[in-house]
């Protein structure tokens, strides 16, 4: 779920002193962003709110959130924003921060 070596690409790009505040802003979007989504029952910004969560994903190595965001993003810009699972979604953010969280202590 997690591309650690881009976790790592990540940390040298931004210094281990300013990377624990970048993964939680990413915490913070992130979590936003889901609650966007939950709320948006008509599906307006679906695919907005996708594509931010795709791009997050993909800096911090989240790659299986982002593919998830990458399928919701096209169903949503082909009008099918209902077909979304967004259940899915939430469920492979939270295991997927998880498993980074736990995996943190390896750096």
């Amino acid at each position: 779920m997690i591309n650690w070596s881009r976790v790592q690409q990540l940390r040298d790009e931004v210094g281990a002193s300013e990377f624990d505040e970048v993964v939680q802003i990413f915490l913070d979007e992130v979590h936003e962003a889901l609650s966007r989504l939950q709320h948006d029952t008509a599906g307006t910004r679906y695919e907005q709110n996708l594509h931010f969560l795709k791009g997050s994903a993909l800096s911090l190595g989240f790659e299986a959130l982002a593919k998830l965001c990458q399928d919701g993003e096209r169903q949503s810009a082909q009008g099918q924003s209902q077909a979304v699972d967004l259940l899915n979604i939430v469920s492979v953010f939270e295991s997927s921060a998880a498993e980074f969280k736990s995996g943190l202590g390896n750096f």
